[in-house]
């Protein structure tokens, strides 16, 4: 349950950056890094190793949290984490997309190997939002943002927004490996909740 909880987490981590950076135009970077950051481990062991640090996944885990217990709704980044968690299935059952997507995560990951941290990290959230926008967007049923025109018009948001979707389909994606379904956010609320709150206090 805690590998389901912090899966979760990963999902509503990313989808809460995605409402932050298209309402304001900004979000919060260390979230944003570790969310990022688990699109790019592609061979590890747990969920734990793929997001590092539990301190980097306290926004998602906040967030699942506070949607869990009704504290607060977090409508949109809610509704983005639904259709992300949907759209998982057809996702890895095109064989065809996971191989362009597997080939070109590798090709990103050496293409940004000499380049500074900072670059690296744009680096990577560029072409990642290519790719979302190559295979993923693709998909059904297409996750729509709202947000500030200002902001939704700007390239660099519109890559991170893209970039973070893909890290929270990453997640979604972890979710269901690590035994998550529809009847365990239905029947199992309580033990998600429980599971957060030890991770938060971890």
């Amino acid at each position: 349950m805690s590998q389901q909880a912090l899966a979760l987490a990963g999902v509503m981590q990313a989808t809460e950056l995605v409402r932050q950076a298209a309402r304001h135009g900004t979000w919060s970077g260390y979230a944003a890094s570790a969310s990022l950051a688990s699109v790019f481990r592609l061979e590890s062991a747990n969920v734990d190793e793929i997001y590092g640090d539990r301190q980097r996944m306290r926004l998602g885990l906040e967030t699942v949290h506070a949607v869990f217990s009704g504290t607060h709704p977090h409508a949109e980044s809610l509704q983005h984490a639904v259709c992300l968690l949907r759209l998982q299935k057809p996702f890895t059952a095109n064989r065809a997309m996971l191989h362009t997507t597997g080939a070109a995560l590798s090709d990103i990951i050496h293409q940004s190997r000499d380049l500074e941290p900072h670059e690296a990290e744009e680096y990577q959230a560029e072409q990642l939002a290519a790719l979302y926008k190559k295979t993923v967007s693709q998909l059904s049923p297409r996750i729509m943002v709202q947000g500030n025109p200002q902001y939704l018009q700007a390239p660099r948001t519109i890559a991170w927004i893209r970039a973070l979707l893909f890290a929270g389909l990453r997640s979604a994606v972890l979710w269901r490996q690590s035994g998550g379904g529809r009847f365990s956010l239905i029947f199992g609320r309580r033990r998600i909740l429980q599971q957060t709150e030890a991770l938060l206090g971890s």
